[in-house]
């Protein structure tokens, strides 16, 4: 198994990035915000998790080791693959992942593409005691927040959109015009399905630009 890479990054697309370790360059598979952190040229080391299937192998890669774990515990519950178990991970950071797991929160679990009320139903009851179980968060302040309180995710759409274009080579003005042009768009998928896809944001931005 191929437990982590370390190299420089190579290229970055809408979908992940080609890591150069030892000559070799590695595709890894990554979620827009892994991918927003990464930049051409530059030192980066992944978590990474080998899928292997009868007719491919596929390197996934994570911001952390935490990202990794939580990956590979997903993948087992019933019905749960690797594509399934990265867009969890794409919408919601772990501790919320763990918080909606061990709160029952099927509502959260719903806003990852691909699962339903009774997908949302079924990772709760298989993962929540290897999860373990979470009553309280702490906030910044060190007040205990809530049960049960929704944690804000790492970065607004936004800025991981922001961040990701920078990195593929835009200006930050040409990324600030592909968010002004998709922002109906995010505001329609909120509206529609409680969520912004920004996976598909991003190769909708690069279209635009482009053609620009």
């Amino acid at each position: 198994m191929i437990a982590s890479v370390n190299g420089r990054v190579a290229a970055v697309g809408p979908d992940g990035a080609v890591v150069e370790v030892g000559g070799v360059g590695l595709s890894v598979q990554c979620t827009p915000g892994t991918i927003a952190r990464l930049t051409v040229g530059e030192q980066a080391r992944l978590a990474t998790s080998l899928v292997v299937r009868e007719d491919s192998l596929t390197l996934y890669g994570f911001a952390d080791d935490d990202e990794r774990s939580l990956f590979e515990l997903l993948q087992t519950a019933n019905g749960v693959g690797p594509r399934l178990a990265q867009a969890v991970l794409a919408i919601h950071p772990p501790r919320e992942v763990r918080r909606a797991v061990s709160m029952a929160d099927v509502k959260a679990l719903m806003q990852v593409p691909g699962i339903g009320k009774k997908g949302a139903e079924r990772l709760i009851l298989e993962l929540r005691d290897r999860l373990g179980t979470t009553t309280t968060d702490t906030q910044l302040d060190g007040a205990p927040a809530a049960a049960g309180a929704p944690i804000t995710p790492v970065a607004p759409w936004r800025d991981q959109l922001s961040s990701a274009l920078v990195g593929l080579g835009w200006s930050t003005r040409e990324a600030d015009t592909a968010l002004t042009a998709l922002a109906p768009v995010a505001d329609e998928q909120l509206t529609t399905t409680g969520r912004v896809d920004v996976g598909s944001l991003l190769r909708q931005a690069l279209q635009l630009l482009g053609r620009a």
